[in-house]
């Protein structure tokens, strides 16, 4: 299968690239982002990085023609492009705004309209968001509620978007909490992290179980509409 990778080259998108190479599963990855996606370091000797092709992307709201021909084709797409919630108090609102959902929809009617091999069968659009992100605008959450109505926002958009697509894409929204790598930090930071996610009830999950899930889900099919954080535990330790 050919799975297309947005946001390819930051903290989840370069371990999604390495599982992904590694994969029997996959035979392409088309990885997407503002800047070169790196080969991955410490590969199994499975990896085959002949699979993988970088694309830049310089504008998300109106595709170039090379990254149109990159994406056509495609069986499924993990898209994982947005600001995190540390780095939205430093940008601009409309700015926040905008890659996290316009490039987002953008993202969608492009991925619909691209010629495909096999269009009877739909596209596997697997959307990453947050484990706080809240789709019921009435319920603002009182830590980052701008932030997570507005990812909640874009969830929905994303599950309207598949719905009214004529089953040119089926979607689903994984919901991390905090990401972590048990190869970096160290006990005081993982110790910190520990006590402020109890405080805004935000669970830990660990890098490598978030990038399997999402391997999982693009390649095997979609066990459920919306996975959570106990979702992701359980698919990323059998996987």
């Amino acid at each position: 299968m050919k799975l297309i990778i947005v946001g390819s080259s930051g903290f989840v998108g370069k371990e999604l690239v390495r599982q992904a190479i590694t994969s029997p599963a996959v035979t392409s990855v088309v990885a997407i982002a503002r800047r070169e996606t790196p080969v991955p370091e410490s590969l199994k000797d499975s990896s085959d990085v002949a699979k993988l092709t970088s694309v830049v992307c310089d504008d998300f709201l109106n595709y170039s023609d090379n990254v149109k021909h990159q994406i056509s084709n495609a069986d499924a797409c993990i898209w994982l492009m947005a600001v995190t919630p540390s780095n939205s108090g430093k940008m601009p609102w409309d700015e926040v705004r905008k890659i996290c959902l316009d490039y987002t929809i953008a993202g969608l009617e492009e991925l619909s309209k691209a010629p495909r091999d096999n269009a009877k069968k739909p596209l596997q659009f697997v959307y990453v968001s947050g484990a706080n992100a809240e789709r019921d605008q009435s319920k603002k959450p009182w830590i980052l509620g701008d932030y997570c109505l507005m990812r909640g926002e874009v969830e929905t958009r994303v599950l309207d978007f598949a719905k009214n697509s004529n089953n040119a894409i089926e979607a689903c929204i994984v919901k991390p909490g905090l990401i972590r790598d048990p190869q970096q930090g160290n006990m005081l930071i993982n110790t910190f992290q520990n006590v402020a996610t109890s405080i805004i009830n935000l669970p830990v999950v660990y890098l490598h179980d978030v990038a399997a899930t999402l391997l999982n889900q693009a390649t095997e099919g979609f066990e459920k509409e919306t996975l959570d954080c106990d979702d992701i535990v359980r698919i990323g330790k059998k996987t």
